[in-house]
């Protein structure tokens, strides 16, 4: 599939754009949300998505959701569990959670995680919506900003493995099983095209990085900025994989909701 069209792209996902429903419905997927629920209070609706795992998501993912609504005023910040997860509070979200091998970001799950992100909007019609996605979850994020265009105002990418069968080589040279068996996943890298000219995008990788090196966020933020989409590549010095809960993530989350227009591109590096 890396090689089919943005259309064709949207299809298999299930549903090209969203739409305007005439009710907010139940959200498909679990999670733990924080900061004010009236939508009159709700000015930024933040949805995190987690890495990948064995099932069960750390405390310091619901922990770096409220740090993110505690942060940027008028929040309201949801830690969505991807299908088949569950966290400690004792929520879990309904379907087949994958392998950890890059094999989750298939069709059924993107659009599971897409139309729960629309139940969401629609509570908060007025709010701008930005997607955080950690690791798996921000190879996950970045496929569905290019199969649902508009779904979201913004993307925040940490440690992304956005060039997917390349990152499977990678970590399967490491001695990491599970990632030489073919997978349906989407390759973030191939939905580039469908990705609203409006959306930006930032990413952020940590300097020191073992498990997704900096090469796998570059080539798509390159991949971005040269169809004019406003990106925000950054080289965070001393960091590591897990970014979640480093400031430099708050801060571009609080950067995108704090700026909504759109802006130049520009290719940021940070480097040691």
């Amino acid at each position: 599939m890396r090689w089919l069209s943005p259309l064709l792209l949207l299809a298999a996902a299930g549903c090209a754009t969203h739409g305007t429903s005439s009710a907010p419905s139940a959200p498909a997927l679990a999670g733990q949300s924080f900061g004010p629920a009236a939508p009159r209070d709700v000015r930024t609706l933040v949805v995190l998505l987690h890495g990948d795992g064995d099932g069960a998501v750390p405390a310091t993912f619901t922990g770096a959701a409220h740090r993110l609504a505690d942060a940027i005023p008028h929040a309201r910040a949801i830690a969505l569990l991807r299908p088949g997860y569950h966290d400690d509070a004792g929520n879990h979200s309904p379907g087949s959670r994958g392998g950890t091998g890059g094999d989750s970001y298939t069709a059924d799950r993107i659009a599971a995680v897409a139309d729960t992100i629309r139940s969401w909007r629609d509570r908060y019609p007025q709010a701008r919506t930005i997607l955080v996605g950690q690791s798996g979850g921000a190879a996950m994020a970045a496929a569905l900003v290019g199969l649902r265009p508009g779904l979201v105002d913004g993307v925040v990418l940490a440690g992304c493995p956005c060039m997917l069968p390349e990152w499977r080589k990678f970590r399967a040279k490491q001695g990491h099983g599970g990632f030489a068996t073919p997978v349906d996943s989407f390759d973030p890298l191939m939905t580039v095209g469908g990705v609203a000219p409006v959306t930006r995008v930032a990413l952020l990788v940590g300097a020191n990085d073992s498990e997704t090196p900096q090469r796998f966020s570059r080539a798509y933020a390159e991949a971005l900025a040269l169809r004019g989409i406003a990106t925000d590549y950054r080289v965070l010095p001393g960091r590591g994989h897990d970014l979640l809960d480093d400031p430099d993530l708050i801060d571009a989350v609080r950067r995108m909701s704090a700026d909504p227009a759109p802006v130049p591109v520009r290719n940021a590096m940070v480097t040691p």
